[in-house]
This record gives C-alpha cells, structure tokens and sequence, in this order.
C-alpha cells in the first residue's frame, strides 16, 4: 500500500502577478511552504486567497493538490526553456498547490474520492486546468501546453469536514463512486 503524505502545506496572498506579455493581474498562485498546523473551512485554509473566483476557489475548489512527483518534470523543462538554471529548485507551491502531495498521480484518482486526515476530510472535485497565469509563474509560453499535454494537472478538493492540515500529515484515499477518474475528465476537457 502506497504511503500517502502532505509533503508541503501552501498558501498566498491574492497579489500583483507580472504575465508574460507584461500586463498586471491579481493572483494568489505563488504559494509558499508554511509550518505548523492551519485551519481548514468550506472556502480553504485559513490565509490563503484566490484573486479569480470564476476560476479558482469556492466550494467545489477550495483546495488545490499537486503530486511531487512532477516536480523533477517541470524543473527539467523550466532549465530547457532558459527560465531557470540547470539544476535550479522548484520550491512547492511553485505549480499554484495548496497541498503537494506525496504518493498520489491523477491517474489515481476519481472524482468523488475521499482524502481522508486526521480532523479533516477533502473530496476530489475536478482537475485543474492551466492557464495564462501558470505560464506566468513558470516563467516560459509553453507550460499551459505541457500541462495539458502531459495530463500533470493536479487537482481541486472540496472540504466535507473542516479541520486542520499540516505538512508532513498522513492520509488515507477512500473510493468514491469511481466513474470519472481525474485524468479522463481533464482529457476530455483538454479536447474542448
């Protein structure tokens, strides 16, 4: 059985994100590693914030995971692209999660499955899909494109309990119905 595992916690404040193409947008996507314990309600962890409710945030998307697992991928193509040097970090949170997560793909995961923590619970809502702003953060025109080629988009929780979440905490993925799994919804989206 698969270890899952909160390997970091993050939040942002809703701030000015520079896009590619030099315009100034508000966005809450540069995440940040915090420590210790944050509170978790309906609408996501206690100081984190969305600038873009039409497609970020409330009930259905209150939480964002990603897996480490891709870290390795998107610090490679940031190298090859010229936004970053050879070899250079990708702290967590860089990919605009609120959870990076250890031991779980997309490819693991269905819509209506359980995440399931110490004093909190989160249900798999839907797949994140890329945009302009994620070019933004990574620093080259192409990473929305990777995104929606590879199928490494992460993807948005709702909170059935509230609670607390930290890094470091373990939990159990329970099935849900198991009809529409994570990557075959984003597939068919990325086909629109």
């Amino acid at each position: 059985m698969t270890a899952h595992a909160i390997h970091s916690l993050n939040l942002a404040p809703a701030q000015p994100l520079q896009t590619l193409d030099g315009r100034q947008v508000l966005s809450g996507i540069r995440k940040r590693a915090v420590s210790g314990a944050v509170a978790l309600a309906p609408l996501g962890l206690a100081g984190d914030e969305q600038a873009d409710l039409s497609v970020h945030g409330g009930l259905s998307k209150a939480v964002y995971a990603y897996p480490l697992e891709h870290y390795a991928f998107w610090q490679t193509v940031r190298a090859q692209a010229g936004a970053a040097a050879w070899g250079e970090a990708l702290p967590p949170g860089s990919l605009g999660e609120n959870l990076t997560l250890t031991g779980l793909l997309e490819s693991q995961v269905w819509i209506g499955d359980l995440l399931r923590f110490g004093d909190a619970e989160l249900i798999v809502s839907e797949p994140r899909q890329p945009c302009f702003k994620f070019n933004a953060v990574m620093g080259f025109s192409k990473a929305a494109k990777l995104m929606s080629e590879s199928g490494w988009c992460g993807f948005y929780l709702a909170v059935k309990t509230a609670g607390t979440l930290q890094a470091g905490e373990r939990f159990e993925l329970l099935p849900g119905p198991r009809e529409v799994s994570v990557a075959e919804l984003f597939r068919a989206k990325m086909r629109r």
